[in-house]
C-alpha cells in the first residue's frame, strides 16, 4: 500500500514530491517531510534511512537519481557525526598566508589610509586573502566618511 502518486524507494518506503515540499511515507503514514529545495535534510534524511538500513543505496540513488559515491557520503557523514553534521558550519584552511607579522604590516598600512588591495600589492599578498582578513575581523579598515 503506497500512496497514489507516489514514487517507491522500496517495498513499504515510498516518497511524494507535492508543492514543492517531499513527503516520505512508510507505508500510507507519513513519517517526514521537508522542502523540495533544502538539499542538507535531503542528504541527512536518505543518509540515516541507508545507515540505518530502512533501504539500500540503490534504492536512494534510483528513487532519487543521484550517485551512487553521493549516497555513500551520506551515509559516512551520517554514521560519523549524525544528524548536526549535515548543518554544521564548513571549516576552512585558516589564514596561513596572513601571519602575525603580516597582519601587523597590514594593519599599519591600512591605519595610514591605504586602500587594501594597495596595501596587498606592496607586501606581496592577494588583495583578496587582505579583503577575508578585514571580512573575518583580523583587519580592521578606516571608516570612509
Amino acid at each position: 500500500m503506497l500512496p497514489a502518486g507516489s514514487t517507491s524507494i522500496t517495498d513499504t518506503l515510498s516518497v511524494v514530491n507535492a508543492e514543492g515540499r517531499w513527503t516520505y511515507f512508510q507505508g500510507i503514514l507519513p513519517v517526514f517531510t521537508h522542502a523540495a529545495e533544502d538539499d542538507r535534510t535531503f542528504q541527512m534524511f536518505a543518509g540515516q534511512l541507508a545507515a540505518n538500513g530502512h533501504c539500500k543505496l540503490v534504492d536512494i540513488e534510483r528513487a532519487f537519481g543521484v550517485s551512487a559515491i553521493s549516497v555513500k557520503r551520506m551515509v559516512k557523514r551520517y554514521r560519523q557525526g549524525g544528524c548536526p553534521a549535515f548543518f554544521a558550519k564548513r571549516r576552512g584552511r585558516g589564514a596561513s598566508v596572513l601571519t602575525e607579522e603580516k597582519v601587523a604590516l597590514l594593519q599599519e598600512l591600512l591605519d595610514a589610509g591605504v586602500d587594501y588591495a594597495q596595501a596587498a600589492q606592496q607586501l606581496g599578498v592577494k588583495s583578496e586573502t587582505v579583503r577575508k582578513g578585514i571580512q573575518r575581523g583580523v583587519l580592521r579598515t578606516k571608516k570612509k566618511r
